[in-house]
This record gives C-alpha cells, structure tokens and sequence, in this order.
C-alpha cells in the first residue's frame, strides 16, 4: 500500500519525539495521562562487561541462568512497583545451537511471588547498538514501553522483557529473525521462573506478549513453544504490529520512511545466517552505514538519519532476491505450521508505515485456517502521520490487551472472530 513520505529531516524528528512521548505514561499509575519523553531514549551508557557471554557456555539447559545481578529501574514508578534482576541465560539460535541472551525479570513486591503469573513481553524495535539494549534502557529509565510493562507489574504479573540475542559490547543482534527472538522470549520467561532470588513457580501461568518486533516474537514463541517448552503453562498470546511475512514487510519500506527497519533486518539476518554475506554487496556508503548503526544507532537514529533513503544508495546490488535470502525470510515466516495451541488475540493499524497490514490481516487468516482460536482488531490510524501511524495502537490497545491477560489467567474461555 502507498506510504506517504515525510520530505523535511526536521519535521520527522520532532514527530519521533512526540510520537515516543504520546507513548510514555507518568511515572504514576498505568492510568495517568502521558508525559513528554526525553528527546533521546537512549544517551550514551557505561561499558558494562555483565552482557559479555562466556567463552565456553556452562553446561545445562535452553533458560538455565548464567548470572544474574539485582539492579534498579531509572524511573521511579517501576522502581516502587518491582524487584528486578538482570540475567544472562542460555538460549538457542536461529540454527539451533545454544548461545547466551540477557533479560530482565520484574517481580511485583509484596505477596507471594510463587503465586504471581508470569509475562514474556517482547519489547518492540530499539535498535542494533549496544546502547539500545532493552534491559539497560529499563536500568536508565529510557525504555519508550516501560509503561506496558508497568501496568503489568501493576495488575500483579511477573515481567520477563529478553534482550533478543546479541545485544553485548561489540553487537550483532539478530533483528525479525523470528527463530531466533521465539527461543529468546521463551528462554527469558524459564530463567524467571529458575531465577532462585525471584521466587516464581515452575508451573505459573504464562502468556507471551509483544508488539511490532515484540508481536512477531510472541507469535514466534506461540509456534516454538509445544515442542520447544512443553513444560511452560502458557495461556495465551497478545500480538500487535506483527511483522509475519519478512517480504512483504521489507518490499514497502524502501526509500520511505522506515527505510532505517529494513537496513536494520538486513543486518540481523546477516548476523543469524553466515551464508548471506551482506557486506559482499555493500558499496562504501553501505559499510559507513553498518558501522554507524551497531556503533550508536538506536530507533531515533534509524529514522531521522535513516529514514526516506533507497537501499540503492548503500549496496552494489539488492540482495532482496537472491536465493539465499529469499530461502532465509521464507524460513522466518510466520504461520506457515499449525503450532500455536492457546488462544490468541492479535492487532494492528489500519494504516502502517512500519509493518504492512495487509500481511498481517493474511497471517490472522492462515491462523484462523490452522484452528487458533484468535481475536482479530484493526485500529484506525487513517491520517495519522508515517511512524506515529504505526506506534499509535500500542496505547489504543493496551486496555483491551489487559483485559485480555485477566481472562487467560482466569482460565475463562476465549471468544474467537474467525
């Protein structure tokens, strides 16, 4: 579908800032009004040696922890609400092979926190550098969704929020490869529940939840889950923005606005599958590209520097359809087996400058085919401007969502639109 493009640089970073700023509540209740955002969600952080993965990864199984360390929210209101750790554990790849991930797991204080059911949130797009690493936004107070999070902690759910792999020091995160994110959000959720200090049960009630990047992991783990983490009690799924067909997403991107997301899914497919080879088709532009965004891009760098330029301006030929790449999206492909066992409540934009909604509506339909009971909703974002169009459901949305985690974990029936 058209996307119209923003033509001033100056225009688009005052819309990121109000957009990220319409999608931060107050330090409050989950229910206060939104506040203005910092200008950048993610300042210049510290070295920090925890993110760097053991040599040789100690024996044991896919969310066994590896270390942990208490740490502190940088805003006040998760402060109050939660105890929090960071973690590495193990987790496994988008090949299978086991590597090392980091999370953070909030913990509501007070009551018995063995009684309290457990969230997989998968955090949204923040960016391939390591500045941009989810647990330590949360630790700075620079995380745009740690409002979500905390009207969870606030409705008494435990929180696993997964760093996805290769967030560390020298970065090479693994960006929509969604067999690598399904694992990692699953893997996040079994070191809560193993984490000694957090005191969860082994057999707490889960739902995975998630939106744009976040949605696709959810649905991800919803499909790795009954083979990969059987044992996990999982009642549901809550999807949004979810970009299921890698294609049909990247193809519309082009040269608009969100231009910056398709560099990006270029880099972490990249990183998840040897053979592909980016740099071999990159021009020099291309190369200073790569090395400036997993050097210090986060989302705002990807759209305000980013933004509206063709791949062409970066590479000596598109490697969109080569035969490697194409077999890589079609692998990372959502719904193309009937995996997913519990009920699903999944949503998006009607107009969606970042993820193309008619993928979406198509992946919704595939699930409806295999049986998923499933709530399909579109939210209207007609004249909403590109960015703002696509962040705006994730507010529009969110009490529906709650409800929807209330009545899973209260084991009442799920109604279906298909």
């Amino acid at each position: 579908m058209p996307v119209p493009t923003i033509r001033r640089a100056g225009r688009l970073t005052v819309a990121l800032a109000l957009i990220l700023a319409a999608c931060t509540l107050s330090a409050g209740t989950a229910g206060s009004e939104p506040r203005p955002a910092p200008a950048s969600t993610a300042a210049t952080l510290p070295p920090d040696d925890f993110y760097v993965p053991p040599g040789t990864l100690p024996d044991g199984e896919p969310g066994d922890v590896i270390r942990s360390r208490k740490t502190d929210p940088g805003t006040p209101t998760p402060r109050a609400l939660a105890d929090t750790w960071q973690v590495m554990y193990r987790s496994t790849d988008a090949l299978g092979k086991p590597r090392a991930a980091t999370a953070t797991v909030m913990v509501p204080k007070g009551g018995a926190p063995a009684s309290r059911p457990v969230v997989g949130w998968g955090p949204g797009t923040q960016g391939p550098a390591f500045r941009c690493t989810p647990s330590r936004l949360i630790a700075k107070g620079a995380l745009y969704e740690q409002w979500v999070i905390n009207a969870m902690l606030e409705a008494g759910y435990a929180v696993a929020v997964p760093d996805y792999e290769g967030y560390r020091p020298a970065p090479k995160t693994t960006y929509m490869v969604g067999r690598s994110l399904g694992p990692a959000l699953i893997d996040a959720v079994r070191a809560a529940q193993r984490l000694p200090a957090a005191g969860l049960s082994a057999d707490a009630p889960v739902v995975f939840r998630g939106y744009s990047q976040g949605g696709g992991a959810a649905l991800w783990a919803g499909e790795f889950q009954p083979d990969y983490a059987p044992e996990l009690k999982l009642k549901g799924i809550v999807a949004g923005g979810v970009p299921g067909d890698l294609m049909e997403v990247a193809l519309p991107l082009n040269g608009r606005p969100g231009s910056g997301f398709l560099f990006y899914a270029l880099i972490g497919l990249d990183h998840a599958y040897a053979e592909l080879r980016f740099h071999d088709v990159l021009n020099d532009a291309g190369r200073a590209m790569v090395a400036d965004l997993e050097a210090g891009g986060c989302a705002l760098e990807m759209i305000n520097k980013y933004g509206n330029k063709p791949l062409s301006t970066y590479v000596t030929r598109s490697p969109l359809v080569d035969p490697p790449w194409v077999a890589r999206y079609t692998e990372n492909t959502l719904g193309r087996t009937p995996k997913i066992k519990v009920p699903v409540f999944q949503y998006h934009a009607t107009q969606d400058a970042l993820v193309e909604p008619h993928q979406a509506d198509a992946l919704h339909r595939e699930y409806c085919a295999q049986g998923v009971p499933l709530t399909w909703k579109t939210y209207d974002t007609t004249g909403r401007p590109p960015v703002a169009d696509h962040l705006w459901p994730i507010q529009a949305a969110n009490a529906e969502a709650m409800r929807y985690l209330a009545d899973r974990f209260a084991g009442r029936p799920a109604a279906s639109t298909c």
